[in-house]
C-alpha cells in the first residue's frame, strides 16, 4: 500500500524511496527556452546584412552648364538646289500621317529658302497637311510666308481651324500685313472666325483695326463683342463708362457702339497707339 510521509512517497514493506515532483521543473525549462529563443529571433539580424553606419562624404558642386542655343543644327540660308527642291516637294505629302513630325523637321533643316515650296501645301487637299504647313512656317519664323498665310485666312472655303491658325501665325510674324485679313474675317458668317479676328486684332498695332473692332461691338454673339471690346481697351487704353457686358443684349451693344464711334471720330486724327504694357515681373 502506498503512503506519503513527510512529502516522500513510500510503499509498505519496502524501504522508502524518495520521489521528487518534477512537473514544475520541466515547465520552468520550457518557459526559459521559449523566452530566450523568442528574444534571439527578435534581435537577430539577417545573415550577410549589418547595420548601416552614416559616413560623411566630401561634396563637390556640379560644374555650371553652358547655355547652348536652342537649335543645335543651324538652318540652311542658301538657296535650294534643284535636288533639294525636288526633295522638299516630295516631303509635302508626308506632312500628314505617321512621318509628319519627321517631315516638319526636314523642312526646318532646309530653312526659309524652302518656303516657296512649303506654301504650295496650303492648297493641298488634306486639312492636316495645310495645318502642318502653317505650323512649319511658324517654326521657321518665315515672315516671307505672311502673304500666303493672309490669303489662307481670308479663304471662305477653308475650314475654321486652318483659317484661325493662319491668322495667328501671320500676326506673330508680321502684324502690319494682316489688317485686311482681320477686316474680312470680322464679317464672316462663322462666329468662331469673327472671334478669332477680334482676339488677334489686339496684337495689330495699326489705327485701321480700331473702326473694325468698334463695328464688332454690336455683333449678335456676345462672346465676339466681348473679345472686340477687350481688344479695344488693350489697343486704345480708352476708359468708357461701366457696362454689364456679360448680360448685355444686342440692342445694348448697339448703343455702346455709338459711344465708341463718337469717341473715335473725335480722336482718330491725332490718335497714336500707346506703348504696349509689359507683363509684371513675378517675384
Amino acid at each position: 500500500m502506498k503512503s506519503f510521509i513527510g512529502g516522500v512517497r513510500t510503499i509498505n514493506g519496502r524501504k522508502g524511496i524518495a520521489v521528487q515532483p518534477r512537473c514544475a521543473g520541466w515547465w520552468m525549462i520550457v518557459l526559459m527556452s521559449l523566452t530566450f529563443g523568442l528574444a534571439q529571433t527578435l534581435w537577430a539580424e539577417p545573415i550577410g546584412k549589418g547595420r548601416p553606419i552614416p559616413v560623411q562624404v566630401p561634396y563637390e558642386a556640379p560644374p555650371k552648364g553652358q547655355h547652348l542655343p536652342a537649335e543645335s543644327v543651324p538652318q540652311n540660308t542658301k538657296p535650294l538646289t534643284a535636288e533639294e527642291t525636288q526633295r522638299a516637294e516630295a516631303l509635302l505629302p508626308l506632312l500628314e500621317g505617321k512621318q509628319e513630325f519627321w517631315a516638319i523637321g526636314e523642312f526646318v533643316h532646309l530653312g526659309e529658302p524652302s518656303v516657296p515650296v512649303l506654301v504650295k501645301g496650303l492648297t493641298m487637299p488634306g486639312p492636316r497637311i495645310r495645318y502642318n504647313v502653317i505650323e512649319t512656317i511658324s517654326m521657321l519664323k518665315a515672315a516671307s510666308a505672311v502673304p500666303a498665310l493672309v490669303a489662307t485666312a481670308k479663304e471662305p472655303n477653308e475650314i475654321p481651324r486652318v483659317r484661325e491658325h493662319a491668322l495667328r501665325v501671320a500676326v506673330r510674324l508680321d502684324a502690319a500685313k494682316t489688317v485686311d485679313a482681320i477686316e474680312v474675317m470680322a464679317k464672316d458668317q462663322n462666329s468662331s472666325i469673327r472671334k478669332a479676328a477680334a482676339f488677334e486684332a489686339r496684337y495689330v498695332r495699326e489705327k485701321t483695326v480700331v473702326p473694325v473692332l468698334i463695328g464688332m461691338i454690336a455683333d449678335e454673339e456676345r462672346f465676339v463683342a466681348l473679345s472686340a471690346v477687350q481688344s479695344l481697351w488693350i489697343l486704345t487704353r480708352h476708359e468708357t463708362e461701366f457696362h454689364d457686358w456679360e448680360t448685355s443684349t444686342r440692342q445694348d451693344r448697339q448703343d455702346w457702339t455709338i459711344e465708341w464711334t463718337e469717341w473715335w471720330n473725335s480722336q482718330k486724327d491725332n490718335f497714336e497707339m500707346p506703348d504696349p504694357k509689359r507683363p509684371a515681373r513675378t517675384r
